[in-house]
């Protein structure tokens, strides 16, 4: 047997648990057990950067928990570990009640990934607000605006921000207790998260500014954005004002990228 292949059986019974009889000689049943506890370990803890807020929702005991089992069902197949995990909200969504006692968890999950995510993405010259000044006037109309890479959208189930905001805030190490959370209620919507100057951003997205960057994302021209605004609002004459305002604070919020 070749080093490399060694190499790759190990990796495999510390990894997936495969049988490694007559891998090594000796007796080395203990400290491949602790190798498999350091590796598992070690993910858990790659769970628990990628997911603060979440982590802080469930506790301590129980983060472990749903850690151990994602780990058991989603083995990590990506070579950088800062990946572990991307797969986490839906394996949450199928899992028991004992993992996740509370639906609204699977959002904790989704809006902590997006903005890690935000965080992580690559970056890209904004779009100069001067540039758009300079256009002329019948060159708005087939104007296709493009997003940030950092920016995410995230549909969620629940209203979780105000609790997702208190729990962010919330420093366990200072020996304070977890702050006392409303319940999440059940609430249908978008959440935007991207990053500006170097700090991940997030807002809740109204009915109107969610069909627009969706539109946007479409690559739809900016006539088109104006019939969508049209069509949310119920009113054609207040669509391009619509249209401009939204435009004015994506550009203060650095969303949109030069084209």
């Amino acid at each position: 047997m070749s080093v490399i292949q060694q190499q790759q059986q190990l990796a495999a019974a510390i990894r997936d648990g495969a049988d490694a009889t007559g891998l090594l000689a000796g007796d080395f049943t203990l400290g491949l057990d602790v190798y498999r506890h350091a590796y598992r370990a070690r993910l858990a803890e790659a769970l628990a950067d990628n997911y603060t807020v979440l982590a802080r929702a469930l506790g301590d005991e129980a983060f472990d928990a749903l850690a151990q089992a994602y780990i058991a069902a989603r083995p990590s197949r990506h070579p950088s570990i800062r990946w572990f995990g991307h797969e986490l909200a839906s394996f949450m969504a199928e899992a028991s009640d004992d993992l996740v006692p509370h639906a609204c968890l699977i959002d904790f999950a989704a809006m902590d990934w997006a903005l890690r995510g935000a965080f992580d993405a690559a970056d890209a010259p904004l779009l100069d607000p001067a540039t758009l000044a300079a256009l002329d006037p019948d060159d708005w109309a087939g104007l296709v605006l493009q997003l940030h890479p950092s920016a995410r959208r995230v549909r969620l189930g629940h209203a979780i921000e105000p609790a997702w905001r208190r729990l962010r805030e919330w420093a366990p190490e200072s020996g304070d207790n977890q702050p006392d959370l409303p319940e999440p209620q059940p609430h249908e919507h978008l959440l935007l998260a991207w990053r500006q100057a170097g700090e991940t951003r997030w807002r809740s997205l109204e009915p109107l500014e969610a069909a627009l960057l969706q539109a946007v994302f479409e690559g739809a021209p900016f006539a088109m954005l104006c019939e969508r605004a049209a069509e949310e609002l119920g009113d054609a004459e207040a669509a391009a004002p619509a249209v401009i305002g939204a435009l004015q604070r994506w550009l203060a919020d650095g969303l949109l990228r030069a084209t």
